[in-house]
């Protein structure tokens, strides 16, 4: 699957908040071998918002996780948006949230709270165990929950325990070699597409190096490839350090 995180908060571009999330998606997902396809942090804007999704629906692989944006007030815009992306659909009472929203609030529920209950069609509750003011899913795949961490962050893990907590295991093999990348691209370039490739050129005592890394599920495979990279280092008399 290709995890998406999308932080939706104009607060944390200001920088009126610092964003928390980010770093709690990453290694709640490395627990279980998983890592971030994408994060975005963008600003409570409609068109903006509704773009994200539509691009992440196109992706026929995605699991996302957006956090913020189905609260009470006028910038509140995650609703509506993932019920028109999502569901080509408006939003409508789900009926256990708006039971519970009136048991918590009673009178106060009234004007602007009880609107909270408004969800895409087919929506499932994501219990907060804060205040019981749901997050909500849809299919499984697309999961909203409010941006304060202490209320959503309990929420994702719960998921991702329940729906993503078996991968396959994923092998690394790294090295550190005394030369530049452009020495190692033709390598690079005929890499099978079941290796996934990470290249980090930098300088060290003005020295050109690079760190490449190789990843895959399949082991044989990864061996195989890295060792063409030693081989070709080992005959062009670079030093280089495994990782």
């Amino acid at each position: 699957m290709n995890f998406y995180a999308v932080i939706i908060g104009t607060e944390i571009l200001n920088g009126k908040r610092s964003d928390k999330h980010f770093e709690f998606i990453k290694n709640e997902l490395a627990k279980y071998g998983h890592e971030l396809y994408a994060s975005l942090v963008i600003k409570d804007e409609k068109h903006l918002i509704k773009k994200t999704f539509e691009m992440i629906k196109e992706d026929s692989k995605a699991v996302l996780f957006s956090f913020g944006g189905i609260g009470s007030t006028p910038d509140d815009l995650t609703r509506e948006i993932s019920a028109d992306v999502f569901t080509n659909d408006t939003v409508r009472p789900h009926e256990k949230f708006l039971s519970d929203i009136i048991e918590r609030f009673q009178e106060k529920a009234y004007p602007h709270r009880i609107h909270m209950a408004d969800l895409p069609k087919n929506s499932d509750l994501l219990f907060n165990p804060v205040n019981n003011m749901s997050g909500y899913s849809l299919q499984n795949r697309y999961f909203f929950v409010p941006g304060f961490p202490e209320m959503a962050h309990p929420m994702i893990s719960d998921v991702i325990k329940k729906h993503y907590s078996i991968s396959e295991k994923k092998f690394i093999k790294s090295f550190i070699a005394q030369t530049s990348e452009e020495t190692l691209i033709t390598l690079m370039q005929q890499l099978p597409k079941e290796i996934e490739l990470s290249c980090l050129p930098m300088f060290i005592n003005k020295q050109a190096q690079v760190e490449l890394s190789l990843g895959s599920t399949d082991y044989t495979l990864l061996e195989q490839e890295f060792q063409k990279f030693l081989q070709d280092l080992e005959k062009r008399k670079v030093v280089y350090n495994l990782m």
